[in-house]
């Protein structure tokens, strides 16, 4: 998985590696995204690994080639929003 950051985040992040002595920014960024996803009780969250289909992945990988052949980025704005639909819509779903 990449991610991609600002040049200002980037430069953040790799003040915080240093100075947290992480071997790089990659091992860094993992961690804040692991401490993140920690439920509040400190528990493991849940494991979703059985919604990740070999059909979903594959859906996930023609996106992503999509995506890189038309050089078409999204910010993380854009990204909450869409999931933000999504979420609405599926709940909306599940209502009826």
């Amino acid at each position: 998985m990449q991610v991609q950051l600002t040049e200002n985040l980037y430069r953040e992040a790799q003040r915080r590696a240093i100075e947290g002595g992480f071997a790089s920014v990659d091992e860094y960024v993992a961690d804040v995204v692991s401490q993140d996803l920690v439920d509040d009780d400190g528990s493991e969250p849940q494991n979703f690994d059985h919604l990740f289909t070999p059909e979903r992945l594959a859906e996930l990988d023609r996106i992503s080639n999509e995506i890189k052949a038309g050089g078409q980025t999204y910010t993380v704005a854009e990204v909450r929003e869409h999931f933000k639909q999504k979420r609405k819509q599926w709940l909306a779903n599940q209502a009826t």
